[in-house]
């Protein structure tokens, strides 16, 4: 009796510290993503489409040719390729922020959420085109004296060593941010609710734990080549994932077409309205709330301003900045405007964003299952399964660079154990924590990073002008 007794008291025990677990990193996001960054990251984002004349737009194409690699040259300082520099960026912004981070949005602000998204994404082009410019123009080296590129360089090699502690805090968040949790929780679901509960093979956190163990065993084949097998394996799954989700979700709006104008229509006017707001009122009202929210899904899906894809960009092969930051402004026109908008229309045009209580990954899953009765819930898994999975190298590569500037290049090895353990995590806890928790330190990335990028835009400017006049005299 004593001991019933005692593990039901360690029982409530767990709970209760999971709570205010829960609770803290609820409030937590809550006061990192309040108005000081809505206004660093949006107006930030304006500035840089004002001060570049919306010039990086009108190259569109010759980003497309330099990504193709016309430009490239093999001596050029770096370690990778433009298109593989993408592919490891896109890695980890196409993930589960697309599948899950979308029907998120929807079941909190309802479709008019996704028109934010888009204007997310719109100044997300201008802020990744400058961030990973700078991440070429200041690259520096670390303690083996490796070329390195990244917030933390920009930091240090752009404005000097007396801005060493925002470097420092950038790398600090960095640790946090980087780790996988919130992919691993919401590829944990896919494979429960869709392949193993119909079954009869779920039993609860031990399944979860195999299934952690199985994505620990994976990423660390992976991981232990850094970033060339990392880079290698994104550029040959990043493709084909795209066109694997297009071709999924074009099934379904062929089969809904009927009502798809009117979906694409309710999502711009219900942008203005927030007649399905769930969320906390903020800015004084509803619409401030949606507002929010729209930016906050699509930085946490395409991360531009946030930092992350500086670290990969920045170790392209190339001697031209400018070129890689147009490159780098591909990243959220194919993250947020292409596949957070295909999501989107899925859930929306088959309706089970107002019939279904589902919310993340499962109301997607919802989604599929209602277009494509038989097949749908196993096509969604496939897609989910190489989203997160390449997802889960690249992130893995920005731990390490950040541990790399914290504590010097021989002991960057150390990250991956924790990054490997939070994927045990992230396999066992809550959709709300895990998505809170990165949420925050997305947020405390963006900070130091926004702050360096605005600093130096007029060096961006300037070189951009050059840039584009010297291809214009060539044509």
């Amino acid at each position: 009796m004593s001991n019933l007794t005692d593990d039901v008291f360690l029982r409530n025990l767990i709970y209760f510290d999971l709570d205010k677990i829960s609770h803290f990193l609820a409030e937590l996001q809550s006061f990192a993503w309040g108005l000081p960054l809505l206004i660093l990251l949006t107006g930030g984002g304006i500035y840089f489409l004002i001060r570049s004349k919306f010039l990086p737009f009108q190259y569109f194409f010759h980003a497309i040719n330099v990504l193709r690699g016309k430009y490239s040259n093999p001596n050029d300082p770096g370690e990778i390729s433009h298109f593989k520099a993408l592919s490891t960026a896109l890695a980890s912004t196409v993930g589960m922020g697309n599948i899950a981070g979308v029907a998120v949005a929807i079941f909190i602000g309802g479709p008019g959420a996704i028109f934010w998204m888009w204007v997310s994404a719109i100044i997300g082009m201008a802020t990744k085109f400058f961030t990973c410019t700078l991440s070429i123009m200041y690259r520096g080296k670390d303690s083996a004296g490796n070329i390195q590129g990244g917030p933390m360089y920009m930091i240090t090699e752009g404005l000097g060593k007396k801005w060493k502690p925002l470097a420092v805090f950038f790398s600090l968040a960095g640790l946090i941010g980087a780790l996988p949790v919130f992919n691993v929780n919401q590829l944990t679901q896919a494979i429960n609710d869709i392949l193993l509960k119909p079954a009869g093979l779920f039993s609860g956190i031990t399944t979860n734990l195999i299934i952690g163990a199985v994505l620990v065993i994976i990423t660390f084949m992976v991981i232990l080549g850094g970033l060339k097998s990392i880079s290698n394996v994104a550029s040959k799954l990043v493709p084909y994932m795209v066109v694997l989700y297009f071709v999924a979700v074009s099934v379904i709006l062929i089969t809904y077409i009927d009502v798809l104008p009117y979906y694409l229509k309710l999502i711009i006017t219900d942008a203005f309205s927030a007649g399905y707001f769930k969320g906390e009122a903020f800015l004084g009202g509803t619409l401030g709330g949606l507002i929010l929210l729209g930016i906050r899904r699509g930085a946490f899906s395409n991360e531009a301003g946030i930092g992350t894809a500086p670290m990969a960009h920045g170790a392209s092969k190339t001697s031209q900045p400018v070129r890689e930051g147009l490159v780098a402004m591909l990243g959220p026109f194919i993250d947020t405007i292409v596949i957070c908008t295909l999501t989107a229309l899925a859930i929306l045009v088959t309706g089970v964003w107002q019939s279904s209580p589902a919310n993340g990954v499962s109301l997607t899953a919802t989604a599929f299952t209602s277009a494509m009765p038989v097949i749908g819930n196993y096509v969604l898994l496939l897609c989910i399964v190489i989203f997160s999975v390449s997802s889960l190298f690249s992130y893995a590569y920005y731990g390490t660079k950040c541990m790399s500037f914290l504590i010097g290049d021989r002991h960057k090895y150390l990250y991956n154990y924790l990054y490997l353990g939070s994927i045990f995590i992230g396999a066992t806890t809550t959709l709300d924590m895990m998505i809170n928790l990165i949420d925050s330190f997305f947020a405390f990335m963006a900070i130091p990073t926004m702050i360096v990028t605005i600093i130096l835009a007029p060096k961006v400017v300037k070189a951009s002008k050059l840039y584009f006049k010297s291809l214009s005299n060539k044509t």
